[in-house]
């Protein structure tokens, strides 16, 4: 049976997840994507990060957006979490502290989940290795919505 999640069991999918799949609408056509991210609770913000490109251009020109997170046992138990939010491009020392959050974060996480240890951000991230600076940006959420099988 498939059932609606209370609000505070999808902040905890949040909190302990940093891989989300992104909506965006680029030319009346939606593509889906995997992004790692931080979300801070505090703020009720995404924030990630990206290499310029089709998503930060088309987030750019329509910044609605939507955000899926899943935690999934089987398939008869599974969380599934979306979020409706707008795209909002960081820079200059917002964009460095909000980098640092993020990455903090997502070392937390993994060492938690996963016992991985990551040093450095670029040990889970290659857009930190090409040189060019990266897009940091934030998802301002509008709406939650879960759904559960159990």
């Amino acid at each position: 049976m498939s059932d609606s999640i209370l609000k505070k069991d999808c902040i905890q999918i949040l909190n302990n997840n940093y891989i989300a799949h992104l909506a965006y609408i680029h030319n009346n056509v939606p593509f889906i994507l995997p992004i790692t991210y931080y979300f801070d609770q505090k703020e009720n913000i995404i924030i990630s990060y990206s290499n310029e490109g089709h998503k930060i251009n088309a987030m750019r020109l329509n910044p609605i957006v939507a955000l899926q997170f899943e935690e999934i046992n089987s398939i008869n138990n599974w969380k599934s979490v979306q979020i409706i939010g707008e795209f909002e491009e960081l820079n200059g020392s917002e964009a460095k502290m909000q980098l640092h959050k993020f990455a903090q974060n997502v070392k937390s996480i993994m060492a938690k989940k996963e016992n991985i240890n990551a040093e450095l951000i670029s040990s889970f991230s290659s857009k930190l290795n090409t040189g060019s600076i990266p897009i940091v940006y934030r998802i301002k959420i509008k709406e939650i919505l879960g759904k559960q099988k159990f």
